[in-house]
């Protein structure tokens, strides 16, 4: 029997043996093409499936009885007002949202003499049409204390605009009008006036200027944006000032990458009347033309943005027949570290700003109409921050940043001319000095919404400022910070407050006379507080009423050397909502 099995075994071997060597060989042969003849087409089926039944079987060898449990109920009746009600679901209240409208008008008066007036009016002429218009005045008759020249002032503008919105393009048009009226009426304390004198001076000056303008967007477009203004500014001195500004924006792709190109043309051209520097009635003229190209790329990687970016300018005076060539960086970057809570962030940016008569007006109204305009190069302001949301209701922004300006356009107060031949020759009139500047900034904010109702806000910037030419960095000051409270008391009630502080800044001394040699004297400007509150009550969604009270420390400060500012101020007035 076992040798039999043995044959057996033999023979299986040699028949896998000789097998395996035949598809050896067939491997080495050339396949060949052969033809396959369906019978019949192939249709799966599936069959019946069946559940398995078991049943376990137990054999637990301990078995335990049920006890049999005998129990009787002892009803007693509990007198009861309770009846079951069906539950319903949670909603959250959704609060009653304002009606909205096209129209509205303020009217407010206070102390000093003083009137606020707005009109507000947005007329829907179709689907994608409409047309706005605002009008705004403020004024004072004035009335500080100790004052030996007049101090009202007036200050009104309109604006118009249409605007149409349709799927792919956006454009609009815009005019207006200004109209300010202000006085020089800070003289030195030291002044040798005789009363004639005084009442000789015609301190008076007028500001008027028109705009229009035009914006426009389009969508899919290699030219994204567009923008184009033009704007004349003049005085009662017959200063005439011309400004037209054009920036379009295109926008490219390259390698699946977005390039944004800015264009910017400014040109600005005008006269004074005088030139102060010269006792003789030459006029002063300027005209300045400037053009620059800002290409940046926008890069996005996951938690990262970087923006990189360069601008080129070319600033021609044709005035003077002088040309310059300027290149600034435009590097930005910020990286999400923990989503919202902390972003950190850092750029190096620079630029090429015009000086204008309008711009030095906006900052101090009492500037002589004599100035000398250039443009100032920001050659790059390089930051550091970290910003973000800690929650809800805080959120924050702290900022480090080095500035080099050259050129830096700097007010400073006008000494009394030998030849007093205009209300501003008095000293009580500013113009510009130009000088480069470092500056060193340190930036911080943090903002609490405790609720929808109430929100709380304070800020503080530090400056250190390094000089080329001159002795300090006149009317800028060192620190600076604000803080902020809005509360919606009830539907009617709401309440403001804000606070701001502006640290002690320095002055050139013209009271102090000096030798053109030496070092001219420098007076320093008190730092100051201004708290100002604002308190509303709302009858119904139409009608309201407002009051608010500015300066209400009382002090007469000097935001510009022999200019006090008005003590406690406050104003009180209605506004009235309606659609035509």
């Amino acid at each position: 029997m076992i040798k039999n099995i043995h044959k057996i075994i033999a023979l299986v071997g040699i028949g896998l043996m000789s097998s395996v060597g035949m598809a050896q060989e067939k491997e080495e042969e050339t396949i060949g093409t052969e033809r396959v003849v369906i019978v019949k087409a192939y249709t799966p089926t599936i069959s019946d499936a069946f559940k398995i039944k078991s049943i376990p079987s137990v054999k637990d060898s301990v078995t335990q009885q049920k006890k049999e449990l005998n129990y009787s109920i002892f009803s007693v009746p509990v007198a009861s007002t309770f009846t079951p009600v069906k539950g319903k679901a949670a909603a959250i209240e959704k609060p009653k949202q304002a009606k909205l409208y096209d129209n509205y008008a303020t009217l407010g008066f206070g102390n000093y003499t003083s009137v606020l007036a707005e009109f507000y009016s947005n007329f829907q002429l179709n689907r994608s049409d409409n047309m706005g218009v605002y009008l705004h005045h403020n004024s004072s008759q004035g009335g500080i204390d100790d004052l030996v020249l007049d101090d009202k002032f007036y200050n009104t503008f309109l604006d118009l605009n249409y605007t149409s919105r349709t799927r792919d393009v956006v454009y609009g048009i815009e005019a207006g009008g200004e109209h300010k009226l202000i006085n020089w009426y800070g003289l030195p304390a030291n002044s040798i006036l005789t009363t004639a004198q005084i009442d000789g001076i015609e301190e008076q000056q007028s500001y008027y200027g028109v705009k229009i303008g035009a914006q426009l967007e389009i969508e899919d477009a290699m030219l994204k944006k567009g923008q184009l203004e033009y704007r004349f500014f003049g005085d009662a001195f017959n200063t005439s000032e011309h400004r037209l500004q054009i920036k379009p924006t295109f926008e490219f792709e390259v390698a699946d990458e977005v390039i944004t190109t800015k264009v910017i043309a400014d040109y600005l051209g005008g006269s004074f009347e005088r030139n102060r520097g010269s006792l003789s009635q030459i006029p002063n003229e300027y005209s300045v033309f400037n053009i620059g190209v800002a290409p940046s790329l926008i890069i996005l990687r996951d938690h990262l943005s970087v923006q990189l970016g360069a601008s080129v300018f070319y600033s021609m005076d044709i005035e003077n027949s002088d040309n310059d060539f300027f290149i600034y960086p435009n590097i930005t970057a910020s990286y999400r570290v923990l989503e919202d809570a902390v972003i950190a962030y850092g750029g190096i940016e620079g630029g090429l700003s015009q000086n204008s008569y309008r711009d030095a007006v906006i900052k101090n109204p009492f500037v002589s109409p004599t100035l000398f305009l250039s443009p100032t190069s920001n050659q790059f302001d390089g930051y550091i921050g970290l910003k973000g949301k800690l929650s809800d209701m805080v959120t924050y922004n702290f900022r480090g940043s080095y500035i080099s300006e050259m050129d830096k356009a700097l007010l400073v107060n006008n000494p009394r001319t030998t030849l007093l031949l205009e209300g501003y020759d008095y000293g009580n009139s500013f113009s510009y000095r130009y000088d480069d500047m470092k500056t060193i900034k340190a930036f911080g904010e943090i903002g609490f919404a405790i609720s929808n109702r109430f929100k709380l806000g304070a800020s503080v910037t530090y400056f250190n400022y390094s000089m080329d030419r001159e002795q300090e960095a006149w009317n800028l000051p060192e620190i600076e910070s604000s803080l902020t409270m809005d509360y919606q008391i009830t539907d009617q009630w709401s309440f403001g407050a804000q606070v701001f502080y502006v640290g002690e800044r320095k002055e050139l001394d013209h009271a102090t006379l000096t030798i053109p040699s030496v070092a001219q004297s420098v007076v320093e400007l008190d730092s100051f507080i201004d708290a100002n509150i604002n308190i509303g009550y709302r009858f119904n969604d139409r009608l309201s009423v407002f009051a608010k009270g500015n300066n209400l420390l009382g002090e007469t400060y000097e935001k510009w050397i022999n200019y006090p500012v008005q003590g406690i101020q406050v104003l009180g007035g209605a506004t009235y909502k309606f659609d035509f």
